[in-house]
């Protein structure tokens, strides 16, 4: 077939097929680097990981677009009336209720902006907790403990309080412990206090504590409260909660578990 020839039940040529994918491959490796550059570029300025992330990906969103309206344009077809196609499929879809879509746009542009969180931090949004891993144009990653990624549209996470674990560079620990009624309570203070002081990882400043928290049906209930640095919480927390069990048992101080005493009486005959 000449290459000039117009391919059948059509007025397209093969020229312009073959134009056209080779617009579509160029351009999308070309796209490609120019993302890459264009990246490259944002992270050597100040903004935060999320914002260049959000903006990365509006920029290749256009890419890609341009790349299809030349491809289309290379075909014959008038890309004016591609923009009136596409134009009028927006406007159905969002007759159709979907404007949760521009909500979740809208949301995700504020999220970027404030920067209630940032790529990375460990937070707590809508009752999910894990990492962020991005914030996409509609969407925000979430990645737990245990490796599982939750995806929460934007306009909720935008909609609901927002809890970072990390964005704070300390972290107060607490752990709480019951001793039996009956026991020195200074005693066990100050052991408490030595199990704390004796922590590398446990900061002088502000300086760790013991409060009585409370007088349990079986137990007077006591609070380690130490701060270190947020990297440094869940380690700080095992060994408290493993050192303060340990240190009350060399001391033979008693941490009651919980007990009911049933009292029976006979009935009169």
């Amino acid at each position: 077939m000449n290459l000039g020839e117009t391919i059948p039940y059509t007025t397209v040529t093969l020229l312009q097929v073959i134009t056209a994918i080779v617009i579509l491959v160029v351009g999308w490796i070309l796209a490609k680097i120019v993302l890459a550059v264009f990246r490259k570029s944002l992270k050597k300025t100040k903004l935060p990981e999320l914002v260049i992330e959000l903006l990365s990906r509006l920029f290749s969103i256009l890419l890609y677009v341009m790349i299809i309206l030349l491809a289309v344009s290379a075909l014959g077809i008038s890309t004016g009336s591609v923009v009136i196609g596409l134009s009028a499929v927006i406007g159905l879809i969002l007759g159709f209720g979907l404007q949760d879509s521009l909500t979740n746009l809208a949301a995700g542009i504020w999220i970027a902006a404030l920067r209630p969180f940032d790529k990375g931090e460990v937070v707590k949004l809508s009752g999910h907790s894990g990492r962020v891993e991005g914030i996409g144009i509609m969407v925000t990653e979430l990645l737990t403990p245990d490796n599982v990624l939750i995806t929460l549209p934007n306009k909720i996470v935008w909609g609901s309080p927002v809890v970072n674990y990390t964005r704070m560079s300390q972290r107060r620990v607490d752990v709480d412990v019951g001793v039996a009624y009956g026991t020195d309570l200074g005693k066990a203070i100050e052991i408490a206090m030595d199990v704390m002081r004796n922590h590398s990882l446990i900061l002088e400043d502000p300086a760790p504590a013991v409060v009585v928290t409370g007088l349990g049906d079986s137990a007077i209930n006591l609070q380690l409260r130490a701060w270190t640095n947020t990297e440094n919480y869940w380690a700080v927390k095992g060994d408290l909660t493993t050192g303060i069990y340990e240190a009350y048992r060399k001391e033979n101080i008693e941490i009651p578990f919980p007990q009911m005493d049933v009292h029976v009486k006979e009935m009169p005959k």
